[in-house]
């Protein structure tokens, strides 16, 4: 009896542990950041010259408004914000084109539309259309935003619904 009472026991603390296991996989990143994959697979961001750093820090109230960061184009349609807010976007002044938006989190009540130029970058040989890609702070991809490419005027226009990094992927 003291043999199927042991079994027993280890049964239920296997159990117990296969359980708690199968529940970590279930859990949300901790940044609370869901991925939407586009059905494209683009292979990476988009390699260029470097462009030279640049910043604008503009106010942006219920209008919208639209703000110009070196070659690129950022518009907030009217209804976007509930309350005026200050944005800062940068360049990074690398070899991808990339803008970081400030205040990270920034979440808009109608998309806002991103405006990447990629005049200064070689797609020689690649059909691939461009994307807008989310990005962390090291550039490395998260997931694509619903994106149009208009290659005569090697520009992308992204459809972004909060704010952090952004860059041009292909």
């Amino acid at each position: 009896m003291v043999r199927h009472a042991r079994l027993v026991s280890v049964f239920v603390l296997l159990g117990i542990g296969l359980l708690c296991g199968s529940c970590l996989s279930d859990r949300s990143p901790p940044t609370g950041i869901t991925a939407e994959f586009s059905t494209q697979a683009p292979s990476g961001l988009l390699q260029c010259t470097k462009l030279a750093a640049s910043s604008v820090k503009q106010t942006i109230g219920t209008a919208g408004g639209t703000m110009q960061i070196g070659p690129h184009v950022f518009v907030v349609p009217s209804g976007a914000l509930a309350q005026p807010v200050t944005i800062s976007a940068k360049t990074a002044g690398g070899t991808g084109n990339a803008v970081d938006f400030k205040p990270v989190g920034l979440a808009f009540l109608k998309p806002a539309s991103l405006v990447l130029s990629y005049a200064n970058c070689s797609t020689t040989g690649s059909s691939t259309s461009k994307q807008v890609a989310y990005t962390t702070d090291s550039l490395a991809i998260l997931y694509y935003v619903p994106s149009s490419d208009n290659a005569s005027g090697q520009q992308v226009t992204g459809q972004i619904q909060h704010f952090s990094n952004y860059a041009i992927a292909w």
